[in-house]
């Protein structure tokens, strides 16, 4: 079985489509205790190594993990990307001394996995006009793999959401003759918020207040706040009546024929409202697990607040699944 180590794991939507992909879960790292204790809850067989990954990453991480050098098949993870510091321009690790993705970097050349996937937002393509993923992909370059990228919308593998990611994929070097990577093809069904909400659990949820909810109700599904009574929406509104833009996230309400939007860390935000189609009230914990592709029986750890924030901040499982995939066919050319 291929073997996989993740780092900034979160509650695990991208470790569980991995491993549901058919590899073997070695070790995975997270920051944040409520996290941890998901991961621990849902496979009390999984290595969790709680703790700050710069205290991991100055290891010496062949010992550490029990694994030679170019042993391990499968490095994974997405750094929460700050930005980088362009002093002197080297595009080189030093570049990113500081940040987190630095971590990353530092367990790619001390272990050399055969293969690595990276993912993160599809704004850091952009980000400081291309200059801070370049810094990454000449790091990448210069640890020893040749580069794939590729922006994936989660909606068109079996996600009912609209999520776009950047997925990066890294092959080693000397594997770049045998190993074929290809990116998942998109599904012919899109599922829509119908295929998961109708019969979702029963779980715990924020509710909005008395006078939001009393506006919400006036929204139809599919609708947002040009779809009601202006003096109403003016009122609601307040400063943003004035802002330009289309600020379609305002009092937006979802229907049950389209995908979520992507799902937030917060269940209700000013800017960002998704109610949900037939209840005028924010979705719960488990409709958003079910909008992110996490079973029934994925169960979330800690206060309210970080069990939003955990599903809000996880890699869809199906999409984590399709790319896993397709690793593991690379892999197998070997």
């Amino acid at each position: 079985m291929f073997t996989t180590i993740e780092l900034f794991a979160g509650a695990g939507g991208l470790a569980l489509g991995i491993e549901k992909a058919g590899f073997r879960t070695l070790a995975l790292n997270e920051f944040d205790s409520d996290a941890c204790a998901t991961l621990r809850k849902n496979r009390p067989n999984w290595n969790v190594i709680e703790g700050d990954v710069a205290e991991i990453s100055c290891l010496d991480l062949e010992e550490y993990f029990s694994l030679k050098k170019g042993e391990l098949d499968l490095l994974s993870g997405g750094a929460p990307c700050q930005a980088f510091s362009y002093a002197g321009k080297k595009l080189g690790l030093e570049d990113a001394r500081g940040t987190l993705f630095y971590h990353y970097a530092t367990f790619l050349e001390k272990l050399q996995p055969k293969m690595f996937l990276f993912e993160n937002v599809r704004g850091l393509l952009t980000h400081n006009k291309g200059k801070t993923y370049q810094t990454m992909t000449s790091i990448f370059e210069q640890a020893g793999y040749i580069i794939q990228k590729k922006v994936l919308n989660a909606w068109d593998f079996g996600v009912p959401q609209k999520r776009e990611r950047l997925i990066t994929i890294g092959i080693r070097n000397d594997l770049i003759d045998k190993i074929h990577f290809e990116f998942p093809t998109p599904h012919d069904y899109k599922p829509v918020l119908r295929d998961v909400l109708l019969d979702c659990p029963k779980s715990e949820g924020t509710l909005y207040s008395e006078y939001k909810a009393k506006i919400f109700e006036m929204v139809p599904p599919g609708g947002y706040w040009r779809d009601i009574d202006p003096d109403v929406a003016k009122e609601y509104m307040k400063s943003c009546w004035n802002m330009g833009g289309g600020r379609t996230g305002i009092l937006r309400r979802m229907s049950l024929d389209e995908p979520s939007l992507t799902v937030l860390t917060s269940p209700s935000q000013k800017q960002t409202d998704r109610c949900h189609p037939l209840e005028a009230r924010p979705f719960t914990i488990r409709e958003n697990a079910r909008c992110q592709t996490f079973p029934d029986d994925w169960e979330f750890c800690g206060g309210i607040g970080s069990q939003y924030k955990q599903v809000g901040n996880a890699v869809p499982v199906n999409l984590a699944y399709e790319v896993g995939k397709k690793i593991k066919e690379a892999l197998e050319q070997l």
